[in-house]
């Protein structure tokens, strides 16, 4: 995808401060000469840690930092990074990690810094731009869930990743965690997400395989090779990867998996390539990730549920911030509305206990 497509200038009140870094990436033998020009741009697809392109001396290097005013939970630099560095020795699926930093005088928080990875990350716009044909998106949805049957089977002792999490109790703490971080981010008064978060205590499974997992899997969070559609050469946002129930991870997935037979207010509020004809409904997606993975999937309900809740929360964390002039970023404005939409979604799931056609 052309660069343009992908970044714009950097937002005001989140630029980087470039003499400090160019000081920093020469320390790492990543930049040679102090008078080469460093340009500096900013990803604009994201909606949670900061993502930046640098390009010098002929070479794009990406670089991440947590949000300004995060809240304390995730955004952890160096977690991410430690997840990368580890990966990328197992499972080539990823970015190229270069460097590290926890001097916040550098460019005000932790950072590090990856490889460019070229390729076509399927935005809705961006398949709307390329008119994805039905027959594409076929092909589309199988590689990408190839790719995450792949991922949650990758050695992460291999990778040394295995303190990464805590599996034994995997389940019950995300539900009481998630719940914690909705009432601290709260600012309207949304009854379903107090009928979820009570659901999901009583309803959730006490047993549960574990692998390493992702938490933020889908199709704007994968680099395709090219428009053949038949290789991912990279995943990207590894922030909220763990050790924990792979079941967890496809909830995720499929809170985020709109599909053309939702209502239009749930397409609108939660815009997807995948309501584009040609792929394939959440009922299929979880058919096929079975049939992929040998794994059998009981409490479908649950894991939809607990995924839109979760995105419901992400959604809420950053229209807190926003709220609060933490950020300017005019795309967090309506976050709030998106959040009181998954958690009404997930209430009408759980009310009818199923997955597709819920309104």
């Amino acid at each position: 995808m052309p660069e343009q497509e992908l970044t714009r200038t950097v937002r005001k009140g989140e630029e980087l401060h470039e003499k400090n870094l160019k000081r920093f990436l020469m320390g790492q033998g990543l930049v040679q000469d102090e008078r080469s020009e460093l340009m500096i741009r900013q990803f604009y697809n994201g909606y949670s840690n900061l993502t930046y392109l640098l390009k010098v001396e002929g070479k794009e290097y990406v670089l991440r930092r947590p949000p300004f005013a995060a809240p304390k939970r995730g955004h952890n630099m160096g977690r991410e990074f430690r997840v990368l560095h580890g990966l990328h020795k197992v499972f080539h699926k990823t970015p190229e990690t270069f460097a590290y930093s926890e001097d916040v005088d550098i460019i005000g928080a932790p950072f590090y810094v990856m490889s460019k990875v070229n390729g076509i990350i399927l935005t809705a716009r961006e398949a709307k731009e390329r008119a994805v044909s039905a027959p594409e998106f076929g092909t589309i949805s199988d590689t990408w869930l190839d790719t995450f049957v792949e991922l949650h089977k990758v050695d992460y002792m291999g990778a040394g990743l295995e303190t990464l999490g805590r599996p034994e109790g995997y389940v019950e703490r995300q539900v009481t965690n998630w719940g914690k971080q909705y009432l601290a981010a709260a600012t309207d008064t949304v009854p379903s997400a107090q009928k979820v978060m009570a659901w999901m205590e009583g309803h959730q499974p006490k047993a549960y395989q574990y692998s390493l997992i992702h938490n933020d899997y889908k199709y704007d969070n994968v680099v395709f090779a090219d428009d053949r559609w038949q290789t991912i050469s990279a995943i990207l946002d590894w922030e909220m990867c763990t050790l924990g129930d792979p079941l967890m991870d496809l909830g995720t997935s499929l809170g985020y998996w709109t599909t053309a037979s939702d209502a239009d207010f749930v397409k609108h509020g939660l815009p997807s390539p995948t309501v584009m004809e040609g792929n394939p409904s959440r009922t299929d997606v979880v058919q096929q990730y079975a049939l992929k993975s040998g794994k059998e999937i009981d409490h479908l309900t649950f894991y939809f549920a607990y995924g839109l809740f979760k995105i419901a929360v992400i959604a809420q964390q950053i229209y807190y911030r926003f709220k609060h002039g933490h950020t300017t970023d005019p795309r967090f404005a309506q976050l709030n509305k998106v959040s009181a939409l998954c958690c009404d979604t997930a209430w009408q799931a759980i009310q009818k206990n199923k997955i597709d056609n819920l309104y």
